[in-house]
């Protein structure tokens, strides 16, 4: 079957997306100190929007304060006040005025929230992350109460991007993140409702679906954003993320993005973790190799008639019709090459056969210090030094319209460390 990137995609819902190409979620970090979304995302996502992808995923839109991703995530933990309101129809106006979809990603950092945010933080259990630095903290177990809390929540967020007029929402349940962190038995030793089997380790999920779908009602796209695996030993595997992905269909879900990974096995950026990663029982392909996780999702199209997206590698344009044409993906996601080239699915479009891969061109050490990567503390800051480099070109173009290319990872972790201190001491310093 030959599939275009310019076919639209039908959702259950009935909703309509123009093309087969979405703007992946990527951390911004550009809202206010309070979390209130500023001119900065609107100019960043106007010029996403008018890049021609039929989809775009805002960054993570947090839920809780107190459990950010990073410093200047938007959030949303009650009901907007006139000026919230007012900000998140700005950005959303700016973000679709290009008659694309504008959908919110929703999240709960859980035990991933940094020390600099807070140093307790709530998790399903107390097992810390396993990363070196002190940078997260030991998280404290969340009682029910604050579970059923947490779902409440997520509709909250929900009924207010609605009601702000963006066209849909994306419920972030993968890369470790809280309700990543439910669903994997390593960091879920719950004893309760919420832990043992995999349908306790869902239950919290599945809550917040029906939560949702309540509250946007059933013409309103919801997605999720599922681990295909985490890759680690004792983890959230593939044959689980088989049986959640079919609980999800028959809860009414529109789509399933389709990754992988968390902040101790980073999957999702195409490079090793700290640990030897966990194999999974899925055939491999041999002409897609590029696109990470393209082969989880042909496996997972077996299970379940749901639109798959599949984000994580993919930058020729043969590859991306390839897996649309052979049932891999139904939705091309694109990441990092729209943090500098931010008109690269219009380009895509237009017959470009492949996108620059500026990964390969990015090292957080000189070649001469490039022993350092044996320990395994520089090796986890060189990782997140090239993810840095990335928020920087995310933090130019909210700011001036324009990427950075000549930044060098290093200066860009300087400047990222630098505007996290700035925020956090501003939310230190704001009236509550």
């Amino acid at each position: 079957m030959t599939v275009k990137l310019d076919q639209t995609l039908l959702l259950p819902c009935g909703a309509t997306l123009p093309n087969r190409l979405a703007k992946a979620a990527m951390t911004e970090g550009l809202a206010t100190p309070l979390g209130v979304p500023t001119a900065e995302l609107e100019r960043l996502y106007g010029l996403w929007s008018d890049g021609g992808a039929g989809m775009l995923l805002s960054g993570n839109i947090q839920v809780d304060a107190d459990h950010l991703e990073r410093p200047g995530n938007v959030v949303i933990d009650r009901e907007p006040n006139e000026d919230m309101h007012t900000a998140l129809s700005s950005w959303a106006a700016a973000a679709t005025r290009n008659g694309n979809h504008f959908w919110a990603q929703i999240s709960h950092a859980g035990r991933q929230t940094q020390t600099n945010v807070n140093k307790r933080p709530k998790a399903p259990s107390a097992v810390k992350l396993e990363l070196p630095g002190g940078q997260f903290g030991m998280p404290e177990p969340l009682t029910v109460d604050e579970i059923e809390d947490i779902v409440r929540r997520f509709g909250v967020c929900a009924a207010a991007v609605k009601t702000a007029d963006f066209t849909g929402v994306q419920i972030h349940a993968a890369h470790g993140y809280l309700l990543s962190q439910f669903l994997s038995p390593r960091s879920n030793l719950r004893t309760d409702q919420y832990g043992g089997s995999l349908e306790n380790r869902a239950r919290v999920l599945l809550d917040i679906v029906a939560v949702v779908r309540k509250t946007v009602g059933g013409d309103f796209p919801i997605a999720v954003k599922l681990n295909s695996a985490d890759f680690q030993k004792g983890g959230f595997a593939f044959e689980d993320s088989l049986q959640v992905a079919q609980w999800l269909e028959s809860a009414s879900v529109d789509l399933i993005e389709i990754s992988g990974g968390t902040y101790e096995q980073p999957k999702l950026l195409g490079v090793e973790g700290l640990e030897a990663e966990e194999k999974q029982n899925v055939a491999q392909s041999t002409s897609m190799r590029e696109a990470y996780f393209v082969d989880f999702a042909k496996a997972m199209q077996e299970k379940v008639s749901i639109p798959l997206m599949v984000t994580g590698g993919f930058r020729r344009r043969a590859v991306m019709e390839q897996a649309l044409g052979n049932g891999s993906a139904d939705l091309i996601g694109l990441g990092r090459p729209m943090c500098v080239l931010t008109d690269a699915p219009a380009q895509l479009l237009n017959g470009l056969d492949e996108l620059p891969r500026y990964e390969d061109q990015i090292t957080m050490y000189p070649p001469w210090l490039s022993f350092l990567n044996k320990s395994k503390t520089f090796k986890t800051i060189g990782t997140f030094g090239v993810q840095f480099w990335f928020y920087a070109q995310l933090d130019f173009l909210g700011h001036t319209g324009s990427a950075k290319r000549e930044i060098s990872a290093f200066a860009a972790t300087r400047k990222l460390m630098s505007l996290q201190k700035k925020i956090m001491a501003a939310r230190a310093a704001a009236p509550n």
